[in-house]
């Protein structure tokens, strides 16, 4: 399963006038394309952080004191603001607990919603302008060095100057098409809109002139999004002539009639196929002859074949040559800098490391490691990516800190002798005395060597790997790389458009009369689809990855559940993934596909949600467990006893063990590692020690976990859900 995000070791504090607080401590997970992760814990556990920080929002006092979030071949605690402009909102968007906060309350909900479209549209045009033409350069260069002769080399500049001439054909062809297609569906927005005015016995002011815009829309659009001729062209200007008429002659009975037609009409044509602008653009290019008139898919079929023996399948042998040169030049960069990186070890394992040095090493690794990079792999290399700015980052925070640690340990020193000074006078400090919130220099030396390690072994399995590589498909993945950011080129985004788009989005998440909303204001809309119009700001860029943050607390219990099944239908529909983070256990149990728990900024447990639901192993686990409420007990919830820990002082050992009725004398003293209990669950508690006494869960729980079990063997027996699906519909 393709991995969308990948965060390891995160750790991040919080300066404040107290001291240093402790928020996430060494947290790691992935999450895959397409899945749900729920983060799960009390106020202040750390998970509310955590998603701040992978959208680049994090509080300005905060310090990210070690870790990677790696998105797109990025580590997003490196990257620039201006970087994260076009990841945030874009590529990862978010739901907050509150839908006031994400909306302006004195702007048009329809400006809103248009907003982020447009300036996004904007920033994918650019982009996807920039790629293909940096990589059709890449590969006209590549096809050109690993050429035997100049006629291959002639033969390469050729095809490469026709793929550009053709392209150029294709993206103006799809962005007629486009651009009809929109306003053609715009029309039938249109004409539903007065068809219902018609059927209520009302006309309002200025509809002629609006059926004269859309028969004009239509016409237009005939002759661009419609490729095969047939009898449908013909009806569409007949209905939409004789519309014009009735309404010039006020008879709106048969206006309705021909209403009703025309949308029929128009919504079959906007339902066709699309053709194959890639090919088609090729065809008109260079064959000197017209468009074959023949059905869309026997066109398709058509401009295939052409497409391929005039052009594409010496291209493609001249693109895999290429393809394949690269990434034997790339293999022997890569034994270059494996070597250079074993010589780098010493200098960042020095007791104490030296400025100039580390400074020096870094910036020749760092040219090193960039040339490694395949101009011609579609795929980010994360490690590869992602190596030159973790190191600077660590030895930042080394010689920062290694400066600051001074002043750090000067000032501890005076508090501390004050303090001691009045226990020694037999008096008691009204002031804990928090530990010296210096830089762990040692930590960020282990970092350091990490880093380089971690890239070392990475390098080793690529040129492992050299000899298993299919460069055939690695080229097709190529030409389609090229397809698709010059079909970006052309998705421009015009406010009709984007008015387009926010409407069809409304009535996506749920809200009715979306042509009516479009121009409300939030005060107007009630909680639920408040947070409904969140959430569709939020679509509407198409991100690859969802965050809901306690996105139902707000709402009453009813709406809660509207929203948790749009969220998941959402996510079906369009293969989201999501980081879903709440409070309430009960909350995710139809929707996670793995659950974390986390308490005091550490991952305490973590599984799928059959594991944490069924066989829960940490006690904070068990707490939660107990305290959801369920409506076949009357007994009354267990609440869990104690409160979180002040993590200005983090406990030595289990965080959980002062509320943890289960808790042994190791837990004060030592935190328990992440025990595996299978291939997808794991815990981190001294109970799952091969030493430690056999402890059963709580009565609540066991009970729970029976009445859950009947439930699911009554599901299957009646046949509501399958075997394969039951612990989803659970």
């Amino acid at each position: 399963m393709e991995n969308k995000l990948h965060v390891q070791d995160l750790r991040i504090s919080f300066r404040t006038g107290n001291g240093k607080v402790q928020a996430v401590r060494g947290i790691d997970f992935d999450l895959a394309r397409g899945e749900t992760l729920a983060i799960v814990g009390e106020s202040g556990s750390g998970k509310s952080v955590t998603s701040k920080a992978i959208l680049g929002i994090l509080a300005g006092n905060s310090i990210v004191e070690s870790g990677e979030i790696i998105y797109d071949g990025q580590d997003l605690l490196k990257i620039s603001e201006e970087d994260f402009h076009k990841i945030r909102g874009d590529k990862i968007a978010m739901i907050f607990q509150d839908p006031m906060s994400s909306l302006n309350p004195i702007v048009r909900i329809g400006r809103q919603l248009t907003e982020a479209m447009l300036l996004k549209g904007r920033i994918r045009q650019r982009e996807s302008r920039r790629s293909f033409r940096t990589y059709l350069k890449s590969l006209g260069d590549r096809m050109a060095a690993s050429a035997a002769n100049n006629e291959e080399r002639t033969r390469a500049a050729v095809s490469c100057r026709k793929f550009q001439q053709f392209e150029k054909k294709h993206t103006e062809l799809e962005s007629a098409y486009n651009t009809a297609h929109e306003g053609a569906t715009e029309a039938l927005d249109d004409i539903g809109i007065i068809a219902f005015e018609l059927e209520k016995n009302t006309v309002a002011k200025g509809a002629a002139d609006r059926i004269k815009d859309i028969a004009r829309r239509c016409r237009e659009s005939l002759n661009k999004y419609v490729v095969d001729p047939d009898q449908y062209k013909s009806e569409v200007l007949q209905n939409a002539s004789a519309l014009e008429e009735n309404f010039r002659k006020k008879d709106y009975t048969a206006a309705l009639g021909n209403l009703y037609r025309l949308r029929d009409r128009m919504a079959e044509g906007a339902g066709r196929p699309k053709p194959n602008f890639f090919r088609m653009g090729y065809y008109m290019t260079f064959s000197d002859k017209p468009l074959p008139e023949m059905p869309l898919e026997e066109l398709n079929d058509f401009l295939l074949d052409y497409l391929e023996k005039d052009f594409m399948k010496v291209f493609l042998s001249d693109a895999q040559r290429a393809v394949t040169y690269s990434a034997e030049q790339c293999y022997e960069r890569i034994r270059r800098a494996v070597r250079e990186l074993e010589a780098a070890r010493p200098v960042y394992a020095a007791e104490q490391l030296d400025k100039k040095q580390c400074t020096d090493t870094w910036k020749k690794l760092r040219m090193t490691v960039k040339e490694t990079v395949d101009p011609l792999a579609v795929s980010k290399d994360s490690l590869v990516y992602t190596f030159s700015p973790s190191m600077k980052s660590e030895l930042d925070k080394y010689f920062h800190g290694a400066k600051a640690n001074v002043g750090i340990l000067r000032k501890y020193e005076r508090e501390k002798r004050k303090y001691d000074a009045i226990v020694a006078k037999g008096g008691k400090p009204d002031w804990e005395l928090a530990d010296a919130a210096v830089t762990d220099l040692e930590l960020i030396k282990a970092n350091l060597s990490h880093i380089i390690d971690r890239l070392a072994e990475h390098y080793q399995k690529v040129l492992d790997a050299a000899d298993s590589r299919d460069y055939h498909a690695e080229t097709i993945g190529a030409i389609d790389y090229l397809m698709q950011n010059a079909s970006g080129i052309v998705d421009r985004v015009t406010p009709r458009i984007a008015r387009h788009r926010a409407i069809r989005l409304m009535e996506e998440v749920g809200i009715s009369e979306p042509h009516k909303r479009f121009r409300q204001y939030p005060f107007e809309f009630s909680g639920g689809m408040r947070q409904r119009i969140v959430i569709a700001i939020a679509l509407a860029a198409n991100p690859d990855i969802l965050i809901c943050d306690e996105p139902t607390t707000a709402l009453d219990v009813t709406i809660q559940s509207q929203i948790l099944e749009l969220i998941n239908k959402l996510k079906t529909e369009r293969r989201l993934s999501v980081i879903f983070i709440t409070h309430d256990l009960g909350v995710v149990a139809n929707m996670a596909d793995r659950v974390a728990v986390m308490y005091a900024g550490k991952i305490v447990e973590y599984g799928t949600c059959e594991d944490i639901f069924y066989h829960a192993a940490h006690p904070y686990t068990w707490a939660l467990l107990s305290s959801m409420p369920d409506l076949d007990t009357n007994e009354k919830l267990t609440a869990i006893p104690g409160t979180p820990p002040n993590m200005i002082y983090p406990p030595k050992g289990d965080a959980f063990a002062p509320r943890n009725q289960y808790a042994m004398q190791i837990d004060f003293e030592r935190q328990p590692p992440m025990f595996r209990i299978s291939d997808t669950h794991y815990a981190a508690t001294w109970l799952l020690h091969p030493d430690a006494p056999k402890v059963d869960p709580p009565k609540a729980v066991m009970d729970r976990i029976a009445r859950m079990n009947q439930r699911r063997e009554a599901k299957l027996e009646k046949g509501t859900f399958s075997q394969a699906g039951r612990d989803k519909n659970e």
